[in-house]
């Protein structure tokens, strides 16, 4: 999955409406990800980094339906995906043509998304988050990340608000089949939480449903190898490959033509016969 920011803020830096930016930079890095093999291509018009502001649904609609029009003409073998916790703005983009949600908030921030999942026959992506503004730390170089998180389990503790998710959706009429789980790194963590829940995804994975990792740039890899944003590839290789290994079936980046290498390479070495 790549990662297709339509924000002017993006934690990574990669916000495609940062100034100086155009329509033609949003589609040229579109090009180069189906270029390099991506198989779904994540449209997002809202920045989820620690300490960002919200914008408006119309805001955010303004952002996102055009590429999201765009990228279904020019790419109709691509799955799009639309990263939005708002009814509204998933509505648009379904009805534009994008064919999965990915909803950061689980499906908890607005109770109409999962109706509209259901009605639209879309596949939800379900992440778990508990991030809180109040634990958020951010540093000039090494950018946002939670401090003082409490959890009785770790594992535990996401498995089943991740769970309380999957009853969300379900409830509304979306089938099983349609359900992907997300166990949210970097949201609502602290780095060491980070760490040891990229290192046992596979218990996330054993609870039935097909998981999204999205480790891509982000901070727990910064304060690990003390190095600001634009120098975390190998740190995100690594967590790339682990989470493959961990059963990971979707990973979520945003240097998509050098992880599809990681990514293809670490499946030849543990997924030869699948």
């Amino acid at each position: 999955m790549g990662i297709l920011n339509i924000t002017p803020d993006s934690f990574s830096g990669d916000g495609l409406l940062s100034e100086g930016r155009q329509q033609e930079d949003i589609q040229a890095q579109a090009r180069r990800f189906v270029a390099s093999g991506v198989d779904m291509l994540d449209v997002g018009g809202e920045s989820t980094r620690p300490g960002s502001q919200p914008v408006s649904a119309q805001e955010e609609l303004e952002r996102v339906i055009p590429v999201v029009k765009w990228l279904v003409a020019a790419f109709p073998q691509t799955l799009v995906s639309i990263d939005t916790y708002k009814a509204g703005v998933a509505e648009q983009a379904l009805m534009a043509g994008a064919c999965i949600v990915n909803d950061i908030w689980g499906l908890r921030a607005d109770p109409e998304l999962a109706q509209v999942a259901a009605k639209h026959q879309s596949p939800v992506i379900l992440m778990h988050n508990r991030s809180q503004p109040s634990n958020a730390q951010v540093t000039a170089n090494l950018g946002g990340r939670y401090i003082g998180m409490q959890y009785d389990n770790l594992l535990e503790d996401v498995k089943r608000e991740l769970l309380e998710s999957v009853a969300l959706a379900q409830a509304a009429g979306v089938p099983e089949e349609h359900i992907i789980l997300d166990p949210g790194i970097g949201f609502g963590k602290t780095v060491e939480q980070n760490l040891e829940l990229l290192d046992r995804l596979d218990e996330i994975r054993e609870l039935g449903f097909p998981v999204l990792l999205g480790p891509s740039r982000k901070s727990f890899i910064g304060y690990t190898l003390d190095l600001p944003m634009d120098q975390r590839m190998e740190g995100t290789a690594a967590a790339v490959a682990v989470g493959i290994t961990r059963q990971a079936d979707i990973v979520r980046v945003h240097d998509v033509e050098t992880m599809m290498r990681v990514v293809r390479m670490t499946d030849a070495i543990v997924r030869r016969g699948s």
